[in-house]
């Protein structure tokens, strides 16, 4: 990984040395655009609507129009802004971590402590967990303000930028504010459902079908060409079941699902001890019985 901003956190008379990382990676294949008739590369032009030429990057400036007045700003202006000069992430507030509302969570990035002493990082760090506060920072990244969260992840300390308040859009459904009644028994029937979905978050179960099936198919366009029979590649299999119209009995539905989730668990839970005794079969290793016995040390005799 590769720093992108070097400063410090300041908080009272503390300051924490920090290098920031990005904490993500963006894993989609890059594609880029090309003739449909002959397969060459299309490129972006900037042209000017004045002169009609092409313009190079270096020659081009920003503008804000408002319909009435038109304002450029250079490089210079942007430049001369007091924002531009700040290097340290400054802590506004200590809040408690379940205030903040994740809609308003955007980019994550990693605080490496760039001291050779780094006991104020693990102070801060510490405190913040023992605390269960989160801090509320503001800082200029890419030449911008930003508000931030500042916050423990595993033995790290990472920022997470916000979004501003006033970014934040008001909404007014009709379909919210339903008088619709809703029966005690359709209630404890979906509270079922959703008992039989529960269990813990382990992301790297999940993966980004999209991309894996846009690799399978660049893969198999090297291997087949154009030639290639796409139907053959996808299975029917993989195609989406039909659901046979709308759902019209609400409670029918709820029990359903409750049915079809708990037998799919069973199915699942069956496919991972079979992969376990395939597998302890190919080690050629005996599946140990987790008794109390087992699990007791054996005494030694002497």
């Amino acid at each position: 990984m590769r720093a992108i901003w070097t400063g410090s956190i300041a908080f009272g008379l503390v300051n924490v040395p920090v290098k920031l990382y990005s904490a993500t990676e963006n894993h989609d294949v890059r594609m880029h655009q090309v003739h449909k008739k002959d397969g060459g590369r299309i490129r972006n032009q900037h042209r000017c609507e004045e002169c009609g030429k092409t313009v190079e990057y270096d020659d081009i400036d920003k503008a804000f129009d408002d319909g009435e007045h038109r304002v450029v700003l250079t490089s210079e202006d942007f430049e001369a802004l007091p924002a531009e000069d700040n290097d340290d992430i400054d802590v506004l507030q200590f809040v408690p971590s379940d205030e903040i509302d994740p809609i308003m969570l955007e980019k994550a990035y990693f605080l490496e402590p760039t001291s050779k002493t780094p006991k104020a990082y693990l102070l801060l760090r510490q405190t913040l967990e023992d605390t269960e506060r989160t801090a509320i920072v503001k800082l200029t990244l890419r030449t911008r303000t930003r508000l931030a969260v500042l916050r423990v992840c595993g033995k790290v300390l990472m920022i997470q930028t916000l979004r501003w308040a006033d970014e934040i859009r008001d909404v007014d459904f009709k379909g919210v504010n339903s008088k619709a009644k809703i029966s005690d028994k359709e209630l404890e029937m979906s509270e079922k459902l959703v008992e039989s979905y529960s269990e813990d978050f382990t992301p790297e179960e999940f993966s980004d079908d999209y991309q894996v099936e846009l690799r399978r198919l660049i893969d198999a366009k090297i291997e087949s060409g154009e030639s290639l029979d796409v139907e053959e590649t996808f299975d029917e299999e993989d195609s989406e079941e039909d659901t046979g119209g709308d759902v019209i009995d609400l409670m029918e539905a709820l029990r359903k699902s409750v049915d079809s989730s708990r037998s799919s668990k069973k199915g699942t839970s069956g496919k991972k001890s079979d992969a376990k005794k395939t597998s302890s079969k190919k080690s050629g290793a005996k599946p140990k019985k987790s008794t109390a016995k087992n699990s007791a040390p054996k005494k030694r005799t002497g």
